[in-house]
């Protein structure tokens, strides 16, 4: 969710009724902890009430709307452990904290006569994660409103309780939920067309129903996380790999999850992509294409700062790297310290010089370099010759995807199916941090909205939304309830595509799920596209 991908949404977790708290294994002998229990039962997906359209040939769309009455979240305040971010090296607050810290804080609400609920969280069904007890958390209170838990939590600031904040129980992927609104594409490639697309320049923001419209989809979602801010770049650019009919417009930092459309055939891999400008023997590894030199959205290069491991949301800086800048930006370059090449169509170097900024040119491409590789940019760019510019993507298995015309590439984060069972890689592509539970908790482990590509045994594609941050309509969908339904769905591969406030699905034009910023249907980066077949 560049698209608040970060952001926790009215910061609601799970909890067990007060009646419940005081019942289940000792905790430091003073409280007691409801024992961990597995998130609810998958069983909620086959409660959902289905209606079904045929939009055309080959292309159905299926509705879901889950009622679960039964199911009764409140508001309550949630006290947060606190630890120090692996990030920023600052103070940072965490959603569960340790047995000890948990007891000690029990005692502290018990004195100012708010009884505490103590609630053990075990770790998700990650692949690549620990398992067992994740920590313990803990809350105080129900509220009938927000503004009321909000209350709560500022007496509680003022009694020595800093992190107390209101938060929706609905959001907890340990409680049953009480509404969710779903939305599945389910496109045959042999009788409709499927390709990702930005529809026209990269450096621009669009609605996905608008774009649905003007190319007369049948249907479309959004795709691929994008960059939202001008602080890290320019805004619409996606900010892992993308490659649209065959250019590559964007590349990741390491391996990522990416819905590849090959003339309309649609797969799920791991894909990296790698970049490399050479003057006659000498070479250099170009980072990144279409972004600012020295700033990465979404950590991943070897020698970054503060971190060269994944980490999605995060942004890091290098201090020396070659960019590329295609044609199809549409805005100008950023100027300032390092050197500047600008290429004609061939490659041929038209000025060299200091990074002075400007345009590129139609059909050719500019070359920044920070640091050292600009020190080498300058070595090397002599107007009048060449620089060649070669590009490959593969999978991480080493499989070759060639850049030819027909294909599109959106790429996020990370895998849930694979061979037809759950597989979710999050520590591998950078959305949890296992020594670090400040870092993207909510993201991954609280209900949020979800857009989902998937491909069943047939090859279909399947594209699923699941709306959210709605109490008491669509709460959302956790990484490991994502993976459930796509395996419910008959899913033999999957991944996670943008989500947050940036879910949207369009049928014949017309947005049909109900998206989740105050401000309406936001404009996304690129866009997954199923249109008739010519």
């Amino acid at each position: 969710m560049r698209n608040s991908r970060n952001s926790r949404p009215h910061r609601s977790r799970a909890w067990y009724p007060a009646a419940a708290a005081l019942v289940g294994l000792p905790l430091l002998g003073a409280m007691a902890a409801v024992p961990a229990s597995a998130a609810p039962s998958s069983g909620w997906i086959q409660q959902v009430q289905w209606t079904t359209q045929q939009v055309a040939p080959g292309v159905t769309v299926r509705t879901g709307v889950l009622a679960n009455p039964a199911a009764a979240p409140h508001w309550t305040v949630t006290i947060d452990a606190t630890t120090t971010s692996s990030i920023t090296g600052t103070t940072a607050n965490e959603e569960v904290g340790t047995p000890a810290w948990a007891a000690a804080t029990a005692s502290q609400l018990t004195a100012a006569d708010y009884p505490p609920q103590l609630t053990n969280v075990d770790w998700p069904g990650y692949a690549d994660a620990p398992h067992g007890l994740e920590g313990v958390r803990v809350r105080a209170g129900s509220y009938p409103t927000q503004a009321a838990a909000q209350a709560a939590a500022t007496t509680l600031h003022g009694l020595g309780f800093p992190t107390a904040t209101a938060e929706w129980t609905g959001y907890d992927s340990d409680q049953p939920t009480d509404g969710e609104q779903v939305h599945e594409a389910i496109i045959d490639p042999s009788k409709a067309t499927i390709e990702v697309t930005h529809n026209g320049i990269v450096a621009q923001r669009q609605t996905t129903s608008a774009v649905a419209s003007a190319l007369h989809a049948l249907v479309a979602t959004n795709a691929g996380f994008f960059i939202t801010s001008n602080s890290f770049g320019f805004q619409g650019v996606p900010d892992g790999i993308a490659v649209y009919n065959g250019q590559l417009e964007s590349m990741n930092n390491g391996p990522r999850a990416a819905l590849i459309t090959d003339h309309g055939k649609p797969q799920i891999a791991n894909l990296q992509a790698t970049v490399t400008v050479s003057a006659g023997k000498a070479s250099y590894p170009v980072n990144g294409i279409n972004r600012i030199p020295g700033i990465v959205q979404d950590c991943g290069r070897p020698g970054a700062t503060p971190t060269a491991q994944p980490r999605q949301d995060i942004t890091c800086h290098e201090n020396s790297e070659l960019v590329l800048f295609t044609s199809q930006l549409g805005t100008a370059i950023p100027s300032g310290a390092g050197a500047q090449a600008v290429l004609d169509s061939h490659g041929v170097v038209l000025s060299a010089g200091a990074q002075s900024g400007g345009t590129v040119p139609a059909g050719g491409s500019v070359i920044q370099g920070v640091g050292a590789a600009g020190d080498w940019l300058t070595a090397h760019a002599v107007v009048g010759q060449r620089l060649a510019v070669s590009e490959r993507v593969t999978t991480t298995a080493g499989r070759n995807i060639p850049l030819t015309p027909g294909l599109n590439i959106a790429s996020a984060a990370p895998n849930l199916v694979t061979d037809g069972r759950t597989h979710i890689d999050a520590v591998a592509q950078g959305v949890i941090d296992p020594a670090d539970l400040s870092f993207n908790y909510a993201w991954a482990e609280i209900r949020q909205p979800r857009t989902i590509a998937g491909i069943d045994k047939s090859g279909r594609l399947l594209l699923v939304t699941v709306d959210g941050r709605q109490p008491g309509v669509s709460e959302g969908l956790t990484l490991t309830e994502e993976a459930d339904l796509m395996e419910s769905l008959g899913a033999q591969s999957a991944m996670n595509l943008d989500g947050g406030g940036s879910t949207a699905i369009a049928v014949n034009g017309t947005l049909v799920n109900h998206t989740s910023d105050a401000t309406g249907e936001r404009p996304d980066g690129d866009f997954v596209l199923v249109l008739p077949k010519s």
